[in-house]
C-alpha cells in the first residue's frame, strides 16, 4: 500500500474515532490526543499494516485500548453523542429546546452505563456498527454484546421516561 492510498484510507476514520474517543474519554482535548496518538502508532507501522484485512476495526480497537488504558490511569469528563443531534428542530424554538434537553438528559443516562454498556451503545447506536463489526473491535462474545445493548438501552429508556414523568407531573 503506498503511502498516499494509506492516507486515503484512513482520513474518512476521523470522525467516528473521534466520536468513539470522546465517548470513552469524557474530555475533548484528551478524546482529540488519543486520536492523535492511535493515527501516529498506526502511521508508524504503516509498512506492516498490508495484512489487516479491516483497517477501520483495527483503528477502532486501537482508539477503543489507548482510551481504555488512559481512562485507567486518571479521570476525564466527556459529552456522549454527536451536538448536531440537537439542531434537528431548529426551525421551532420549543421544539429545539425540547429536544436538546432530551439529547442532554440521554448523554447524562449514557454517561451513568457501566463502561462496556456505554461503549456498546456508542457503537451500535451512534456508529451504526452491526454486531460483528462490534465483536471484531471489542473481541466480546455477540450474546455479551445483545445482552449488554438490551440492559444499557433500558437503563436509559426508563431513566428518561422517570426524568420525563417528573417533568411534565401536575402539582
Amino acid at each position: 500500500m503506498t503511502i498516499k492510498e494509506f492516507k486515503i484510507q484512513l482520513l474518512p476514520l476521523k470522525n467516528r474515532l473521534f466520536r468513539l474517543s470522546m465517548s470513552l474519554m469524557k474530555n475533548r482535548y484528551d478524546a482529540e490526543d488519543a486520536v492523535q496518538e492511535v493515527y501516529t502508532k498506526i502511521w508508524k507501522m504503516q509498512d506492516k499494516t498490508d495484512g489487516i484485512k479491516n483497517i477501520e476495526g483495527f483503528m477502532l480497537t486501537m482508539v477503543r485500548n489507548h482510551c481504555l488504558d488512559k481512562i485507567k490511569s486518571k479521570s476525564n469528563k466527556f459529552l456522549s453523542l454527536n451536538d448536531e443531534i440537537a439542531k434537528q428542530h431548529e426551525s421551532n424554538p420549543y421544539e429545539s429546546t425540547e429536544q436538546t434537553d432530551m439529547v442532554e438528559n440521554v448523554k447524562k443516562v449514557i454517561l451513568q452505563l457501566p463502561e462496556q454498556q456505554r461503549t456498546i451503545i456508542q457503537l451500535r447506536d451512534i456508529e451504526g456498527y452491526d454486531f460483528n463489526e462490534i465483536t471484531e473491535i471489542t473481541g466480546w462474545d455477540i450474546n455479551y454484546l445483545r445482552v449488554n445493548l438490551s440492559r444499557g438501552r433500558k437503563k436509559i429508556k426508563e431513566t428518561i421516561n422517570k426524568i420525563h414523568h417528573y417533568e411534565t407531573a401536575k402539582y
